[in-house]
């Protein structure tokens, strides 16, 4: 297991880093709030805190939550719209430093896309770099499932895109930050997992991380040891 000074070395030298998105680089969890907007939240938010506490399959319970709430191209245009996504607190910040030291940034969500676009935006953050889970509509806009041939519909999803990405940009020092523990399990093949409890603290990774950092600021701080 790697220390707590090897995991900072490594977020120092960093190539590229991959963030989570929801309840790390928003402070929200979009399949819940995109539940509430379709008045079906309590049942959701039940069903999110057994997948991130990873005792449920991401597949299987990304394929419930969606049947739960079956939402519409409409009404997801509208969630966005009225209530976008709230940054975390000093992700800009991060960003912007890390692309000043040519560190290649990439999101990688459980999330939905059309959501994850918006965020990538407002971060200037390629659309490109961009991983996450693809509602699909009939259409007349209803909703017609998930993309399941998605990498990040997967358990075990992130880390098979990073294992995509060193290999397709030859990138030798990868970081994943995240909250949960789909997040953790992405190390390897990332090289380091920095968990964040800005604004949920998940147990399971706060005990079995080596650097948990409750505010992006702490990361800020360290970088400016380069």
């Amino acid at each position: 297991m790697t220390t707590l000074l090897e995991t900072k070395a490594t977020f120092r030298g960093a190539d590229a880093v991959c963030f989570d998105v929801d309840s790390t680089v928003i402070k929200e969890e979009g399949i819940d709030e995109l539940a509430k907007f379709c008045g079906v939240g309590d049942a959701v938010t039940e069903m999110t805190r057994k997948a991130m506490g990873g005792t449920m399959t991401f597949k299987t319970a990304l394929t419930k939550r969606l049947a739960i709430i079956r939402p519409s191209r409409e009404q997801v245009n509208k969630l966005i719209t009225d209530h976008p996504p709230q940054l975390t607190e000093g992700i800009q910040e991060l960003v912007e430093r890390l692309q000043q030291h040519n560190v290649q940034i990439f999101l990688i969500s459980g999330g939905f896309r059309s959501i994850v676009e918006h965020v990538a935006t407002q971060l200037n953050i390629p659309l490109s770099h961009i991983f996450a889970n693809r509602l699909k509509f009939y259409f007349n806009g209803e909703y017609a499932g998930f993309d399941e041939t998605q990498l990040t519909a997967e358990s075990g999803g992130k880390g098979k895109v990073i294992s995509l990405l060193k290999e397709k940009h030859g990138l030798k020092k990868v970081v994943m930050i995240g909250d949960g523990a789909t997040d953790m399990e992405a190390c390897p093949p990332a090289n380091a997992f920095i968990g964040f409890g800005g604004n949920v603290t998940r147990p399971q990774v706060k005990e079995n991380c080596t650097w948990y950092v409750s505010s992006f600021h702490e990361l800020l701080q360290e970088l400016e040891k380069i």
